[in-house]
């Protein structure tokens, strides 16, 4: 796949996840938790991957027993760890504290991508890190002016959230040597759905998910910003490196914002605008720095 190509999967991956606030705020309206929301978030992504591919792709439901432990990695150290950490500093503090430290996702996976994938550490990148943490800091306003009184614990698990948010690249991407984004995207959320169907109360709400419009939105956010979100991103991860992806899924907040002033009559400020043109620009710089990269290689490899 061409570099420029998987970038833009990526993006839309990222950005697909930025749709959630349409489905979730419904399911929160209608009665459930946070909680709530994860499980059904996991059970029906994980239903609808096994339904579609024991039809249709059946061959791509076999894997080799050793690498059980990167779906276990993925779909529940990574996407159920990294849910509960956000949602607990929700609880804890606010919703834009919450982003910001769930944004310090992309210093991790660079760090950890350079220890087990031995990619570069450039100052450009870490220019572009330090950018996207600034802008999100704009986006969800928790600048210019700090007023959040936070404790340590509630840091500490924030920044947990980033840790476990950036280990799914760091799975997905051992896992993508010897799967496609199908295979990978469906044990994730297999595992992550028996874990949250073990551990949530969900069962006691089951009566309210025959109602036709939760059903409707359960099945929306599993389609859109899970199962599309996480198939296009986990794509786009097979052929760039996890520390790039993992900047360029921070257009999340900026769709995130652009569904609330569009469909909840939200109004950005001034600032709020400023972060969403720094996260695009560290998106730029993240992909212009890799694109060059390429035509280096091209330009040796050709000598």
């Amino acid at each position: 796949m061409d570099t420029k190509l998987a970038y833009i999967i990526a993006i839309l991956g990222a950005a697909c996840w930025g749709l959630i606030g349409l489905f979730v705020q419904f399911l929160y309206d209608f009665g459930f938790t946070a909680w709530d929301v994860v499980a059904i978030r996991a059970i029906f992504s994980a239903v609808l991957l096994l339904l579609y591919v024991s039809l249709f792709k059946r061959e791509l439901l076999k894997i080799q027993l050793k690498h059980l432990p990167l779906f276990i990695g993925s779909g529940i150290i990574s996407i159920v760890f990294f849910n509960w950490c956000l949602f607990t500093v929700m609880d804890q503090a606010n919703i834009s504290l919450a982003v910001v430290l769930l944004y310090t996702g992309p210093l991790f996976v660079t760090i950890l991508s350079r220890i087990f994938f031995k990619e570069s550490l450039t100052i450009r990148k870490g220019l572009a890190i330090f950018i996207t943490l600034t802008g999100c800091a704009f986006v969800v306003g928790l600048l210019p002016s700090i007023d959040t009184v936070i404790t340590a614990s509630t840091l500490l698990i924030g920044v947990g959230s980033g840790f476990f948010y950036a280990l799914y690249s760091i799975f997905a991407k051992v896992s993508s040597r010897h799967y496609g984004s199908l295979t990978i995207t469906t044990y994730s959320f297999i595992c992550a759905s028996v874990f949250m169907a073990s551990s949530s109360q969900l069962y006691q709400k089951v009566h309210l998910l025959f109602h036709w419009d939760v059903l409707i939105f359960s099945l929306g956010l599993a389609l859109v910003p899970t199962i599309v979100a996480y198939l296009l991103y986990t794509k786009g991860l097979q052929y760039i490196e996890s520390s790039r992806a993992s900047i360029l899924s921070t257009i999340e907040p900026v769709v995130a914002i652009g569904i609330g002033f569009l469909f909840f009559q939200d109004i950005l400020t001034f600032w709020q605008w400023m972060g969403v043109f720094l996260v695009l620009s560290s998106i730029i710089l993240a992909a212009e720095t890799s694109q060059k990269k390429d035509k280096k290689k091209t330009a040796v490899a050709q000598a």
